[in-house]
């Protein structure tokens, strides 16, 4: 998620100073029970979906930590006119451990038209955004689970004090268009998943829009089939990272580092002043490969979208227009352009590598954010002292209105302390490691963790492993500590 709008204005005098109800289907519920080894498809085609799900302790009502979806397969109609979302979702999961009922995070606003559970017609109801699909499975057995639903998407209200929080989900815009920002939770506004950062999965997502719309999602675009999108993600991502955007886009392509392909999806007219920014992609990704090692996915992105935010949504980033405090031109561009970047940095640290739990946000934001930095610091020449003297007096001021970045509050997700104190953290690495070390560090970490999820105690094992020394006491004072660290 892009940084909050504290970071922008203190930063222009810096840059200045330095250089110019339950939902029953009418089915029958017969029991159902799928074997370790059921007759069906070979769930070894979804093994890279496999994941080690765990309960949220900062949101327990969303994700289901006995089950692990290895992927979802959506198939999606929207009629602007009437606003209706039609869907058919087959889900390949693994129980992760013994259920007799599968359950899944899943809005209410939909009507069940039908559910199966390894081809048995049964009865699934939704309840306080639970969907719950009687059968047994065994743990350790798979089993495919179809829904098929229909009706007027909602949202849900984001957990934070943000100055551009917004509700989150699948939004239906003013001209019938639809868009998503759904970290930290929100996917289950349009699919039935497991809405929880620490089960990824793999998707194919087809969607089918009136004549003269075009539909956007995760993954690598496929070849279009009358009004019909497809993609394919066969790189595992999780379920806040998928992305669903609807309108009239006009469609650039291009070529990123070595020959990775790029899309940027537009309105006419709207986001005209933000194209020279969007169309500076190959170069930010060029900046960024030379860093941390190859782009983690197989293509890139950009979908604009009327929101006032930003996310880094795996392989095709959606973009708001956020109020930057400015009508400069030249400001717009900048602070856009740092927020691209920052999106695009997500994907070495977030995306291919994510937090396990929502408590280790510090470990996606923190990376991103002192990565954004590096960037516009080398841009706009400002020292590295010049940064961290400004940084500190940030730090400090975020500590005492919001705690330390290490144990966040749920009703504040996503706020400052999450971004700037552990950015601040890892410039201190990088000033004992020296540029060579630090960069070797960050790139072993989004290589050797690649589609996986990971915590403090892995990331701080990591580090000392990786560099010889021991950064447990640094670490923890960082996260912990009510008060910048000296």
């Amino acid at each position: 998620m892009r940084r909050p709008l504290l970071f922008v204005v203190p930063l222009v005098a810096l840059i200045a100073g330095c250089s110019p109800d339950p939902s029953p289907t009418a089915d029958p519920s017969p029991s159902v029970t799928a074997s370790p080894s059921p007759a069906g498809p070979d769930y070894t085609a979804w093994a890279a979906g496999r994941s080690t799900p765990v309960a949220d302790p900062l949101y327990p009502a969303y994700g289901h930590a006995d089950v692990d979806v290895l992927h979802y397969g959506l198939d999606l109609s929207w009629v602007p006119e009437t606003k209706v979302l039609t869907g058919q979702a087959t889900l390949r999961l693994r129980a992760a451990s013994d259920l007799t009922a599968v359950k899944l995070d899943f809005s209410q606003a939909y009507t069940l038209d039908g559910v199966t559970l390894n081809g048995a017609a049964v009865t699934a109801t939704i309840a306080d955004n639970d969907l719950s699909v009687p059968g047994t499975v065994a743990k350790d057995a798979f089993a495919t689970l179809v829904v098929k639903y229909h009706g007027t998407p909602t949202t849900v209200p984001m957990p934070s004090h943000r100055t551009d929080s917004e509700p989150l989900g699948l939004t239906v815009a003013k001209d019938g268009g639809l868009w998503t920002m759904q970290e930290p939770y929100g996917a289950s506004t349009w699919y039935p998943s497991n809405d929880q950062p620490s089960d990824k999965a793999l998707y194919d997502i087809a969607v089918t829009v009136p004549e003269g719309w075009a539909a956007v999602a995760t993954g690598v675009a496929k070849p279009q089939e009358g009004n019909t999108f497809r993609y394919v993600a066969a790189d595992p991502v999780a379920t806040y990272l998928t992305t669903l955007a609807v309108g009239r886009y006009q469609k650039e392509t291009a070529e990123g580092p070595r020959g990775v392909p790029l899309t940027y999806w537009f309105r006419q007219g709207t986001d005209d002043k933000l194209l020279p920014v969007i169309r500076k992609s190959p170069q930010l990704l060029g900046w960024l490969e030379q860093r941390f090692g190859a782009y983690p996915f197989a293509s890139g992105g950009v979908v604009m979208v009327p929101s006032g935010s930003a996310m880094e949504t795996a392989q095709m980033i959606t973009m708001g227009t956020p109020d930057y405090g400015t009508t400069k031109p030249a400001e717009i561009a900048r602070y856009f352009e740092d927020d691209l970047l920052h999106e695009y940095a997500h994907h070495w640290f977030g995306n291919t590598v994510g937090p396990t739990g929502w408590k280790d946000l510090w470990l996606n934001e923190g990376w991103a954010t002192y990565v954004q930095h590096l960037y516009s610091n080398e841009r706009d020449k400002i020292t590295a002292k010049q940064w961290e003297d400004w940084a500190r007096g940030v730090d400090s001021r975020l500590r005492a209105k919001l705690g330390p970045p290490g144990n966040p509050k749920a009703e504040n997700f996503a706020e400052s302390n999450v971004y700037m104190c552990p950015a601040l953290m890892l410039h201190q690495i990088h000033k004992q490691l020296g540029d060579d070390a630090f960069f070797a560090l960050a790139r072993e970490w989004a290589q050797q963790h690649r589609n996986t999820t990971q915590d403090r105690a892995s990331f701080i094992a990591f580090v000392n492993k990786q560099t010889g020394k021991d950064f447990t006491a640094l670490i923890n004072t960082w996260l912990d500590s009510p008060t910048t660290p000296k």
